[in-house]
């Protein structure tokens, strides 16, 4: 999929944070698009959450879908990482699953069980019914959030990205009806039911596509395409019964311009299916080394990733060792942005959020040598 991504309006850059210097794109931007930086970017996975006070705070007084469905309060978490690390892009605080509700699907989040689907897809019949309405009238609470949230981060220069679960992580929440370990209930649908698979997933890949581009188009400067569960699937699985889906959403979200991050976990025996799906950047998480995704995926896409979130439970030693490891494997190449390779788990000190955002600016300021 070859897009034009478009220019993004200039934005003034705080003191001494390096996101936008002088004329240019936020580097976080610029790192997307391949071009060269002042310091590689960081941004974390699940970076406003459970580990921080402030989060949980909130959470004392807010149900997650009353944080999710308010706007004011989705902004507010949406800044709290910002106002407390030097980030170099913010994500808006959203879930993947109300695009479900608004579908059809009863949506609950039960204590200690997270996500529960109260009517799961279980035959034809159930994905027929599935409704698919544009975003603007089901999901206008998060485009809300992202216009207030643009408004807070433009002038810090920081941009905002916007996001949404993947066809087939969707499909599989919607089948099992909530999480699952072995996924039975999906494959069965997608091994025994091909049609109605493929249906699901059609209707799926649109409101996907649609919503990200509605995102963009409230003002987010990225998009995210979150495959958190594809990695449960053989490669042969994925070519036929995912990636022409995934294709699909992102065609549609690319209409609008934004750079695109395709994130997926446990896709080290498809890293090349990923992206030919689409994406300008591909995320890599930690069972695959940096350099040699690179290698496999060529220069043509830039790279998101890939510490271990469990390293950020280490003594600070550990830590720096193991996201120094990582900055070695990307050598300088244009387009590494630095992430996790899956979201900050919710016991994480504060204070090793804080020095790795540092470090990672500080190991890489000025020292920029991106190989040909």
């Amino acid at each position: 999929m070859t897009v034009h991504l478009s220019e993004t309006p200039e934005t003034p850059s705080p003191t001494g944070s390096g996101r936008a210097a002088g004329p240019r794109p936020p580097r976080f931007l610029r790192a997307c698009r391949r071009e060269p930086v002042d310091a590689t970017p960081i941004w974390l996975m699940r970076q406003a959450g459970r580990y921080m006070a402030e989060y949980r705070a909130l959470r004392e007084r807010h149900p997650i879908l009353e944080l999710i469905k308010t706007p004011e309060l989705a902004c507010q978490v949406t800044l709290q990482p910002i106002q407390a690390f030097d980030l170099d892009a913010a994500i808006i605080f959203a879930d993947i699953l109300p695009l479900l509700e608004g579908m059809g699907l009863e949506l609950e989040f039960v204590r200690g069980e997270g996500p529960v689907l109260h009517n799961p897809l279980r035959t034809a019949q159930d994905v027929e019914r599935l409704a698919t309405p544009p975003p603007e009238e089901t999901l206008a609470f998060t485009l809300e959030a992202i216009r207030l949230a643009r408004r807070e981060l433009d002038p810090r220069g920081i941009p905002l990205i916007g996001f949404s679960g993947a066809p087939f992580t969707l499909a599989s929440y919607a089948i099992e009806g909530g999480s699952s370990r072995h996924y039975t209930r999906t494959k069965g649908m997608m091994m025994d039911a091909p049609e109605t698979w493929h249906r699901l997933m059609d209707k799926l890949a649109t409101m996907v596509g649609t919503y990200l581009r509605a995102q963009a188009q409230a003002g987010a400067q990225a998009l995210q395409l979150f495959d958190s569960w594809v990695g449960a699937l053989s490669p042969q699985d994925y070519r036929e019964h995912v990636q022409p889906y995934s294709r699909k959403a992102l065609s549609i979200a690319a209409q609008a311009g934004a750079p695109i991050i395709h994130f997926g976990t446990g896709t080290g025996g498809f890293l090349e299916e990923i992206r030919d799906a689409g994406g300008h950047v591909i995320g890599v998480d930690w069972r695959v080394d940096l350099d040699r995704a690179w290698k496999r995926l060529g220069t043509g896409v830039a790279l998101q990733g890939n510490l271990d979130p469990v390293a950020l439970l280490a003594p600070w030693p550990e830590l720096r060792r193991r996201a120094q490891q990582v900055l070695d494997r990307a050598r300088g190449r244009p387009g590494h942005i630095f992430n996790l390779g899956h979201g900050i788990l919710p016991q994480t000190p504060v204070d090793n959020v804080r020095r790795l955002v540092d470090f990672v600016h500080e190991a890489t300021a000025n020292s920029r040598t991106p190989l040909p």
